[in-house]
């Protein structure tokens, strides 16, 4: 069947199409139907099937014959160690896992926070929740304490899983601090926590209530697989919301299951024993989905890399992983080539490492510009494909379905919608615009399965969110244009949360910190253009009248607080001091103008603005950061 026969029968049944794809998935009670809109905009799927996700990704291969397969492939160019685990073994360390969480009282409903590097104990873990039927959480570890604090009080977890350290190159970073410091600030605390030590740092433990991994695991019986509704939560993923407050994104067990399994075949074109490579984060929803759960589920071999893909040891880290392991579908981030095509635009390092096995190169997380899909094409020689997709949805809105057809690439667009997803382009009266046309990005409601139902504990949130601005529709927060032939090209966010090297990040939060300085009066962040992230975030601190400390000292401890207060990812090191900021008459700060003189693009001087004169102050401040090079309106 061609792609448009795939979506033309979706369209057609959309009941027929979701219950033949839940068939391959293992259910201890198959679900009687898929979709249930009784209580719409909430929207259950799988509702009355009864299943188990760890057992879908682990012990089926086992019993049917395949636990020899290696499962998961570990290889951290940062510390030089590498690892094979067959599905066999990471079952049974996956069931002696849980089985010590079980013991000190984690059941079907708890949920637990997970704050570790990548390795593949970070992977065991979520499986043992998932097992149990616990809910996880999983943390990035470049968070600092108070973003982990954050997130113990919104999911009071029961227990925190984490390492004693994480590797950067060049670093050690001690995590067990980090979680000491955020139980501390926390009003909810969880009743123990399970340590993993290693080798590079090793944490001090305190008796009775932080336990030694191993140790944990002694004289423990393996613990069974819990049946869960298809409903239930499998897990929380924290996203950036346009305050300080992150939204807890949920996922169902059920729909997560078959959503999954369709795209690993249809979008990814891999079949079981065949090795996929996921270069991200378990921290991130990619590797929720694509280091984590789609390959295991699938029976494929997931690739956990420990590394960054230039500098351990050289911008020829991923042909060397690519090539030893086998790779065949591999999926990562633009600014992770835009990294190694700037330390070797030639393309040198490629020659000498053999990527025959590699079919085809997923790209997400930003917009993949042009020059370096162009780039990357050349060297590897094989379909470079863009797609999109949100922490929300777990899986793509838009892609080009290789396992179905390739279809043809227009540089600039993810290509087209996959089945589930009917995605229209909005004007701000929420009515549909003519293709070609610039509008919000939104999709007609039910999204798929495997889709946020709602945030956790937040119903009323979600619908604000999501569901307010356009009733019927799920309000993507992009911007953008379908073209004659179906191409969706995403133009832009339309809130205020920016994408700094595939990580989304809320300037709310961002300057909510920055308003906790005690100089600070009151300021603004935006996003400004980055060649290698994508995107950075700029400061404007306006400072208290009398503040007599330099304004590059300010800048500089504004810098320190953001990163001890949301962590290195938020890659914030530009401010500057501005006496005003520009504001409607209404009070509310023009931030897309000043990102867009910022980025020398065009802009319109605001017909709402209360002084004309402060964007004059704002362009100087920023020509002196390097910016600003357009200098008038249109």
């Amino acid at each position: 069947m061609s792609y448009r026969d795939v979506y033309a029968a979706w369209q057609a049944d959309p009941e027929a199409f979701w219950m033949e794809q839940a068939k391959a998935v293992d259910w201890i009670k198959p679900p009687s139907h898929a979709l249930d809109d009784a209580r719409a905009p909430f929207y259950d799927w799988y509702a009355d099937g009864i299943l188990n996700t760890c057992y879908n990704a682990l012990d089926r291969h086992v019993e049917a014959g395949r636990g020899d397969q290696a499962a998961i492939i570990y290889d951290s160019p940062i510390t030089g160690a590498k690892a094979t685990l067959s599905y066999a073994e990471l079952t049974e360390k996956t069931a002696r896992l849980a089985g010590a969480l079980a013991a000190r009282g984690v059941g079907k409903g708890d949920r637990v926070i997970i704050y570790m590097p990548m390795v593949p104990e970070a992977l065991m873990a979520m499986l043992a929740c998932a097992r149990l039927g616990a809910v996880h959480s999983v943390v990035f570890g470049g968070f600092a304490a108070h973003e982990l604090a954050v997130r113990i009080n919104d999911a009071t977890p029961k227990a925190i899983v984490a390492a004693s350290c994480g590797i950067e190159p060049g670093r050690v970073i001690a995590y067990k601090p980090l979680v000491d410091a955020a139980i501390a600030q926390s009003s909810h605390k969880p009743d123990f926590t399970l340590i993993l030590q290693r080798d590079q740092q090793r944490a001090e433990l305190r008796d009775g209530y932080d336990f030694d991994w191993h140790e944990a695991q002694t004289g423990v019986a393996p613990a069974p697989c819990t049946p869960v509704g298809g409903m239930d939560p499998l897990y929380i993923l924290y996203t950036s919301g346009t305050t300080g407050q992150p939204k807890g994104v949920l996922r169902p067990n059920g729909g997560h299951a078959v959503s999954l399994l369709w795209t690993m075949t249809n979008i990814y074109n891999v079949t079981p024993g065949e090795v996929f490579w996921a270069a991200s984060d378990v921290g991130w929803v990619v590797g929720h989905s694509y280091i984590c759960y789609a390959p295991l589920l699938l029976g494929a071999t997931t690739v956990v890399f420990e590394g960054k893909p230039v500098g351990t040891p050289d911008a020829g880290t991923f042909w060397r992983v690519i090539a030893e392991h086998g790779v065949v579908s591999f999926f990562t981030a633009p600014t992770a080539f835009r990294a190694i095509k700037r330390e070797d635009p030639e393309g040198r390092l490629v020659d000498g490492y053999d990527l025959s096995r590699l079919r085809a190169l997923f790209l997400a997380g930003e917009r993949a510009d042009p020059d370096t899909i162009i780039w990357t094409q050349k060297q590897l020689g094989v379909p470079v494909i863009d797609h999109w997709w949100q922490t929300e949805t777990g899986f793509s809105i838009v892609a080009n379905p290789l396992g179905i057809e390739e279809l043809p690439v227009k540089l600039g667009s993810p290509t087209v919608a996959m089945p589930g997803y009917d995605v229209q382009i909005l004007d701000e009266g929420g009515n549909p615009v003519a293709p070609g046309t610039l509008g919000a990005i939104a999709i007609k409601l039910p999204l798929p399965p495997g889709t946020l139902p709602s945030l956790w504990n937040a119903d009323e949130r979600f619908k604000k969110a999501y569901l307010t601005t356009f009733p019927g529709y799920y309000e993507t927060g992009d911007a953008g244009m379908i073209d004659d032939d179906g191409y969706l090209y995403i133009m832009a966010r339309t809130d205020d949360v920016i994408n700094v090297a595939g990580h989304r990040l809320s300037t709310g939060a961002m300057e909510e910190v920055l308003a906790g300085h005690k100089d600070v009066a009151e300021c603004a962040v935006v996003g400004v253009e980055d060649a290698l992230k994508g995107q950075l975030p700029l400061a404007f601190l306006c400072l208290n009248k009398g503040c007599a400390k330099p304004e590059a000292e300010i800048v500089a401890e504004c810098v320190a607080l953001v990163r001890n207060q949301i962590g290195p990812v938020a890659a914030f090191k530009l401010g500057c001091v501005v006496d005003r900021l520009p504001k409607t008459r209404s009070g509310k700060i023009l931030r897309a103008t000043m990102a867009k003189i910022a980025d020398g693009a065009d802009w319109k001087m605001p017909a709402t603005i209360d002084d004309p004169a402060i964007l004059d102050e704002i362009r100087i401040a920023l020509q002196n950061l390097g910016y600003a090079k357009q200098v008038a309106p249109n």
